[in-house]
């Protein structure tokens, strides 16, 4: 049986990650407050943000843009999509 949380993201209880899923304070925050599927929605919208803005994620500033776009996500108001994104069909 998995560990619960209340998640953030989906504002409701929720099975839990296994562990925590990035390095520091902020991967403990998310351990304690994110479920597998608020996770799940992150990496979707991580790999947008990595192919709309052209990031490399092996660059620090890229690294840190997309530390900062977890926090709003999770935590914030909202990481937002880049103005001329337009979803797949």
């Amino acid at each position: 049986m998995s560990r619960m949380v209340q998640c953030v993201k989906l504002q409701k209880q929720a099975p839990g990650l296994n562990a925590a899923p990035y390095p520091g304070a902020l991967g403990k925050r998310i351990f304690e407050n994110v479920s597998q599927e608020g996770w799940r929605m992150w990496l979707q919208h991580q790999t947008m943000l990595l192919n709309e803005y052209r990031l490399s994620p092996i660059e620090p500033k890229a690294r840190k843009f997309l530390e900062e776009e977890m926090e709003k996500f999770f935590f914030g108001e909202g990481s937002k999509t880049p103005d001329d994104y337009v979803p797949p069909k």
